[in-house]
């Protein structure tokens, strides 16, 4: 098992829909990255019941939303980006979810796992989308017990050969519990054209780059880490 207290070489980010991420995360991975930290998507849904396609057929809508999150990855610093083509806005977190992120958790092996909430925040409707509530308890759920245990899904074991997994920590996104701050300042840029890549649902925006740095200000002065700096926020969860 990875020494918790040193920096990952490897961290797993998993989410609901392609935007999640960036929204939430993407200039923290983008400081991951610059360290020579690999970093793995896996997302869930290909966000093929989403809003805001007027001249996409909706039969090509997963494939346009998948090809926005591999360009928006690459602008981070992402490579390795994987779907699990679950139905976009039908999840819970049922056995068979928290099975397929564990199978992508000892596939993986990371030292660090990225996830969302999954706690219902009515002053925060949009973070607490019931696709992203479903991910972040079956994504926990898969850290623990799930993953590290080969008595759970034994298949992952006995028919796929993947050796169990004890993820050290984990990291909570879009969460009222934040208090970890990751000083993005230097990466704004990346962050801001990460979700532009995602015009389908970014496109028609007045001003996202106004409204990513006003968040991101606000996240920098409420936890300290300094006047006309931009942060992201997080819960991190003792996971070993």
């Amino acid at each position: 098992m990875p020494d918790a207290s040193a920096a990952p070489s490897h961290v797993l980010v998993v989410t609901a829909h392609p935007d999640d991420v960036d929204f939430g995360a993407a200039g923290t991975v983008a400081t991951w990255t610059d360290a020579g930290i690999e970093v793995t998507y896996a997302i869930v849904t290909s966000g093929e019941a989403g809003e805001a396609f007027p001249d996409t057929p909706r039969s090509e809508v997963a494939a346009l939303r998948e090809a926005e999150q591999l360009a928006a990855a690459k602008c981070v610093g992402v490579t390795d980006v994987r779907f699990l083509h679950w139905p976009d806005g039908r999840l819970t977190p049922s056995l068979e979810l928290r099975r397929d992120i564990s199978r992508v958790i000892r596939q993986v092996r990371p030292d660090r796992v990225l996830i969302p909430s999954a706690e219902l925040d009515l002053e925060r409707i949009y973070a607490s989308h019931p696709d992203h509530r479903a991910v972040g308890e079956a994504a926990i759920a898969a850290v623990y017990p799930d993953a590290r245990n080969p008595w759970a899904h034994t298949e992952l074991l006995e028919v796929e050969g993947l050796e169990p997994w004890t993820v050290p920590e984990t990291w909570v996104m879009s969460t009222k519990n934040a208090v970890k701050a990751v000083d993005i300042t230097d990466v704004f840029d990346r962050k801001v054209a990460a979700l532009q890549a995602h015009a389908s649902q970014t496109g028609a925006h007045p001003d996202l780059e106004g409204m990513l740095r006003t968040w991101g200000e606000g996240i920098a002065q409420r936890l300290g880490v300094g006047e006309n700096r931009i942060a992201e926020a997080f819960q991190v969860v003792d996971t070993r």
